[in-house]
């Protein structure tokens, strides 16, 4: 198991966490989690704890707005026909629901259209213009891709078809020629929230179209389909991103949508308690796994039904695809890890770059994923695809792997994403003169240090204070995601209280307590079974018993069920021999 160096937060000012602690009626350690969360005053809070939709900004500051519902509903009323083309990613399917349901609402003439992963590739393709063009398509609206898509859009305009691009990735030097390019993050443009997913673009586009035709609100009903991308896509939960996230998720849970509904079904959750975690690790890999198997468009119709029977059709297949996923990410897995072993210097070498013409290309970049969790190094995975060596970039944290990428960018074909993900693709003659350079970037980026992973924690905590005041205001801290992530604790000599176990794939179950008080915690660490021997001895009749050694303890606290009652759990992140 890889080392991780523990860092905890001591940059906030005592006497700022009293004062708010006092003017909330809450511990000094929340006081301190909501100022680095930067909530410093009653008022701060009370819109951190209770985001309200009227806290959303107008649609019109984003640059492009006005022009884009102009011309949709210039479409709608000349019946013009439309076409929203989106990614194959839950934040690309959400986001072309969300335009077909409301444009078809309004009584548009409109389809859609997801590039196969497997025969397409990623984004707007000029055969995929071709397609759209046999259709007879008037205008495309993309959603989530689409601002790199520069000569493509050329294309689409020379074939007398109009593009509207909602996007939220980064641009390159040339911004398309499209009637509007609807990107927070371009240049000019000053919308005030910079993170928006995918989806979130494109539901600024109904809500402008909606404020225009004055209906504003119509569009509010598609915040489940906003919050199941804005989860899953791995955007920032501030500002805006957690309005959309805490009011899709309630309405997930309060009335659910056919098809989502089906999908809590087959995925095994409990209606009514899904959260943001259960989004990114257990719905977000189902909606994903059609794309990455073939064809993402199935995503997209379990959205829009209205037919329950129809949907739960829908999530059986969904569960199907997932589970072959998961069998062919394994077997991938096992082979990069072998490769790494075989062939990787990490004393030379400081990032992974794998290439096998047999790969899946629709598994590569969860298994990049699980190399940077198991090495903890930028990680690039490229298979072959009709010649030529495509794949997916990971990244660690502080490395910007889409500027590396840029760096290189002489010899690649094409890129796109952004400082922690992206896409590449590369001629296969280039691929050692790619390496080399890439791995000369690292090496004037990356320091020893950068390539421990390191566990940010928020504070230090005596377990005594986890009491169920405590336990009700940090669960309403949630949703969590980037930029409001679950806190993490480190308790210090801590005493265990039963004989660990190990559970599952590798799994350690125990319970602690702390300094003689009777309170007892329930703890899981996921993958930690390595620790098993430290935790454990033998008595003189040769029993095991628990060790009587002192642990320090990082954790997350959890809410989990237990005879019809819920109780903290304490979520392990790391552990060691109290000093």
């Amino acid at each position: 198991m890889l080392k991780k160096r523990w860092k905890i937060s001591n940059n906030i000012d005592e006497k700022a966490a009293l004062a708010l602690a006092d003017s909330l009626n809450i511990s000094v350690i929340l006081a301190k989690l909501l100022l680095r969360r930067g909530v410093s005053n009653f008022f701060e809070a009370k819109k951190f704890f209770r985001p309200e939709l009227d806290m959303l900004y107008n649609p019109y500051l984003m640059d492009g707005m006005e022009v884009a519902a102009k011309r949709v509903i210039d479409a709608i009323t000349k019946r013009e026909k439309v076409c929203v083309f989106g990614d194959y990613d839950v934040d690309g399917t959400c986001s072309a629901a969300i335009v077909y349901l409301y444009l078809k609402e309004l009584g548009a003439d409109i389809e859609f259209y997801i590039p196969n992963r497997l025969t397409d590739g990623y984004g707007i393709s000029k055969e995929s213009i071709d397609h759209l063009k046999e259709n007879k398509v008037n205008l495309m609206i993309s959603v989530d891709c689409g601002i790199t898509a520069v000569e493509e859009i050329d294309y689409a305009k020379l074939l007398g078809i109009d593009s509207i691009v909602c996007d939220h990735h980064q641009p390159k030097e040339k911004i398309p020629n499209a009637i509007a390019v609807l990107d927070p993050i371009k240049p000019g443009c000053n919308y005030p929230f910079k993170f928006l997913s995918g989806a979130g673009v494109a539901f600024k586009l109904t809500r402008a179209i909606a404020d225009r035709i004055g209906q504003k609100d119509i569009p509010l009903k598609y915040l489940d389909l906003v919050a199941l991308a804005g989860a899953a896509d791995i955007v920032s939960l501030t500002d805006e991103n957690r309005v959309f996230v805490k009011k899709g998720l309630e309405a997930i849970n309060k009335n659910p949508r056919p098809g989502i509904q089906a999908l809590i079904s087959v995925a095994g959750l409990t209606p009514g308690e899904i959260n943001s975690g259960q989004v990114v690790f257990t719905l977000a890999p189902r909606i994903n796994a059609v794309g990455r198997m073939g064809d993402a468009q199935r995503a997209v119709e379990l959205f829009i039904t209205e037919d329950q029977e129809e949907a739960n059709r829908l999530a059986r297949i969904l569960e199907e695809e997932n589970a072959e996923r998961r069998k062919i990410d394994e077997m991938t897995f096992s082979h990069a890890v072998k490769l790494v072993e075989e062939n990787v210097n990490f004393n030379s070498e400081l990032g992974i770059i794998l290439h096998n013409e047999n790969w899946h290309s629709g598994v590569i970049g969860i298994v990049a994923s699980r190399l940077v969790e198991k090495y903890y190094r930028p990680t690039i995975m490229l298979t072959t695809i009709d010649g030529i060596a495509k794949g997916s970039a990971r990244s660690i944290s502080g490395f910007n792997i889409y500027e590396a990428l840029n760096s290189c960018k002489d010899l690649l074909i094409q890129f796109g994403g952004h400082e922690a993900a992206a896409g590449v693709a590369i001629e296969l003659d280039k691929l050692e003169e790619f390496k080399i350079r890439f791995n000369e970037i690292l090496k004037k980026t990356l320091s020893g240090d950068d390539v421990l992973p390191e566990i940010k924690i928020d504070s230090k905590i005596h377990l005594s204070e986890i009491s169920p005041k405590f336990l009700r205001i940090l669960e309403q801290f949630a949703p969590f995601g980037p930029g409001n992530m679950r806190p993490v604790f480190v308790a210090e000599q801590v005493q265990i209280s039963n004989i660990p176990k190990l559970v599952g794939n590798g799994h350690l179950v125990f319970s602690v307590k702390q300094n003689g008080n009777d309170k007892v915690f329930d703890t899981i660490g996921f993958g930690l079974g390595t620790y098993y021997d430290m935790l454990v001895e033998k008595n003189i009749k040769d029993q095991i018993i628990p060790t009587k050694n002192l642990l320090d303890i990082v954790f997350t606290i959890e809410k989990i069920q237990k005879n019809g009652l819920s109780y903290p759990q304490l979520r392990l992140k790391d552990l060691k021999l109290s000093e």
